[in-house]
């Protein structure tokens, strides 16, 4: 007699047929998120500044600007600028002075201020998500004492940045576990999806992440600005965040989290009741087992989508959506973490089940070990390419926080590799429970019945029933039952080696997680590389003139071009300054104003103004530059190209 299959549901059925319109809709979601990325370059830094930083003005500038080395977010409260008794002297109105790679921002001051020194404060949001800020101070006529303490703190810092830390690590390990213990599920032990601790540790994930990502939107205000909690509350700072990169991946990530939690409620709904109908994956055959695989393909799929999509509100907001090459960084990141979630969530799944579950199959744990092989291959490609687009460089590999933070990740991958390889070991010895076990099993399982009869029989007695005895009877049987599962996990000495290995495996994995979610806010090593360049010391030769060449661009019309200093003989004492003046075509730029001034950092000497001579268009010379003492000196050379527009470019030499 052939056997047939019942009729799904019309639940059933509108739910298989729910999953493939689910994975449409995502998919077109995910696209739209891809299409609506900008590229950057990673964690914005501070350049240039007018007035410079300690810098000494004779009379009171117009404005103060700010420039910075990426696009970054501002506000009209971004920028303050306060006068020795720590009052506001600027306008509070922000002027985005932004044109083309040249990203500079500004506010005007009150006119006739006095001689003093003024204090200037300013915080921004770089374009990977990441909150920067800093302070520095600048003189009109002569330096005076001031009541302005420059922040100790930087953006994001104190107890908002704790709690929305913390927030951030809740969120990378929820999404692990959720999406790694639905894999395990799907691809190695369908059975697991009517097993309650499994459930459990699903859906606990989903909250975890739900609530993380909400604790992140209503945090964001604080986190980039004024750092108190009450602001959380602020529903026009709540606004503001919904209208950044940042707040819209995190709105993204809630809605895909409610598709999630559907694909959820199907798993451990439809899904399991219907294993629970055709039987044990080994035991389905037939019209049933086909029935069961479509449903198991359709989840697949639905939960990959989900998967990217929520892999993606990360990729498309952070250090993939920055850099170079951010149309190939973004899916290589989601490929990454999709990798890293399968791994270690089936990991956390797969321990659960070995302490948990009594009759996990031995099949089940060598389907996990397959993917988790193919799972560490991707890892393993996509992370040797994030490695070299965020270092770029030996120097920067060795040299940098990020460097040092991802060799320590690639020794932790190595180490949890090592000990997979003795989880492998465990798995390829792994038996069914001798049969002696079994056998104290069944007097267990005996015992447990004759507990059940003794129950059954106390209730069937016309007397009413004794509530203690009642309870001492469930007592009992929840002991036998927990003995009974203790034996029947127990039962095989190599379920319990492989027990203690997956164990390793998962305390190396919640390191490994740590340190990744620290990478995620770690400025990238070619950054830092790129800004030291920005930055770096020119060394003087000995009886040689130091020549150094500083790109400009002062953001008007004409802006753009280099000037080319020459300082001879470049040594301690009297030296001939010489500087030329190009536009970007190479010709001769004939400024309308040209500065110079030397700083000694290290001893508090400067700056030391030099206003050269013109001697012929484009070029100014200056005689008697006195440096008195050797060190690393700072050189700013201010160029104005109009009766507005200028700038201050800088360079360190070092005079020996």
């Amino acid at each position: 007699m052939t056997a047939t299959a019942p009729a799904p549901s019309t639940a059933r059925a509108r739910a298989t047929a729910f999953l493939p319109r689910l994975a449409l809709v995502l998919a077109a979601l995910l696209a739209t998120l891809f299409t609506a990325a900008a590229p950057a370059t990673a964690h914005a830094a501070l350049t240039a500044s007018d007035p410079t930083d300690g810098a000494v003005v004779a009379t009171a500038p117009a404005q103060v600007t700010l420039s910075f080395s990426e696009q970054v977010a501002m506000g009209d409260d971004s920028i303050r600028v306060l006068d020795p008794q720590g009052r506001r002297v600027d306008t509070g109105e922000l002027r985005d002075m932004c044109s083309g790679n040249t990203i500079r921002y500004g506010t005007a001051l009150h006119s006739g201020l006095p001689n003093g020194t003024y204090t200037v404060a300013w915080q921004a949001v770089s374009a990977d998500s990441h909150p920067i800020s800093g302070a520095f101070t600048f003189s009109i006529g002569a330096p005076s004492a001031t009541e302005v303490s420059l922040p100790t703190t930087t953006a994001g810092g104190g107890p908002v940045g704790i709690a929305y830390g913390i927030a951030r690590y809740a969120a990378y390990a929820g999404f692990t576990v959720l999406v790694g213990g639905a894999a395990f599920i799907l691809l190695c032990w369908r059975r697991g999806a009517a097993e309650r601790p499994l459930q459990k540790l699903v859906v606990r994930a989903w909250v975890t992440l739900t609530a993380a990502t909400l604790a992140m939107l209503v945090l964001r205000t604080p986190y980039t600005g004024s750092g108190r909690f009450a602001d959380a509350f602020d529903l026009e700072g709540l606004r503001a965040v919904l209208e950044t990169k940042t707040g819209a991946s995190l709105v993204s990530r809630l809605l895909l989290l409610g598709a999630a939690a559907l694909f959820v409620a199907v798993l451990f709904g439809v899904y399991a009741r219907r294993l629970e109908d055709a039987g044990t994956e080994e035991e389905t055959a037939g019209e049933k087992a086909g029935d069961t695989n479509d449903l198991t393909f359709g989840l697949a799929i639905g939960g990959a989508v989900v998967c990217g999509g929520i892999a993606a509100t990360w990729a498309l907001s952070e250090h993939a959506s920055t850099g170079i090459q951010p149309g190939l960084a973004m899916p290589a990141d989601i490929l990454h973490m999709m990798a890293v979630a399968t791994w270690l969530g089936g990991l956390s799944a797969l321990l659960v089940a070995l302490h948990k579950v009594p009759g996990i199959e031995h099949s089940a744990v060598r389907r996990f070990s397959r993917v988790a092989f193919v799972s560490v291959v991707v890892l393993a490609v996509t992370g040797v390419y994030q490695a070299w687009r965020q270092t770029g460089s030996w120097s920067a590999l060795t040299g940098t926080e990020y460097g040092r933070l991802l060799l320590l990740k690639v020794a932790l991958v190595a180490v949890l590799l090592a000990v997979a390889y003795m989880s492998r070991k465990w798995t390829a010895r792994l038996a069914e429970a001798p049969a002696a076990l079994e056998e104290a099993d069944a007097q267990v399982g005996a015992q447990v019945a004759a507990a059940d009869d003794v129950s059954r029989e106390t209730s069937s007695v016309t007397v009413p029933a004794d509530p203690e005895r009642a309870a001492q009877l469930a007592r009992q049987r929840a002991a036998l039952e927990s003995a009974r599962e203790k034996r029947v996990r127990d039962a095989d000495p190599n379920r319990a080696g492989l027990r203690r290995s997956v164990l390793a495996e998962a305390a190396i994995a919640v390191v490994l997680l740590v340190v990744t979610t620290v990478l995620t806010s770690t400025e990238p090593g070619r950054t830092v590389e790129q800004e030291a360049a920005r930055g770096s010391t020119a060394t003087a030769v000995p009886d040689r003139a130091v020549k150094i060449t500083l790109p400009f661009e002062t953001g008007g019309s004409n802006g753009k071009g280099s000037v080319r200093l020459e300082l001879d003989p470049g040594r301690v004492g009297a030296n001939t300054l010489h500087l030329w003046a190009d536009t970007g075509d190479g010709q001769p730029f004939d400024l309308p104003e040209v500065k110079v001034a030397f700083t000694l950092p290290a001893k508090d000497i400067g700056p030391l103004p030099v206003v050269p001579d013109q001697a012929a268009p484009g070029h100014w010379t200056a005689s008697g530059v006195q440096l008195p003492l050797a060190g690393e000196w700072r050189i700013d050379v201010t160029v104005r190209t109009s009766d507005i527009d200028q700038t201050t470019v800088q360079k360190t030499v070092k005079i020996g």
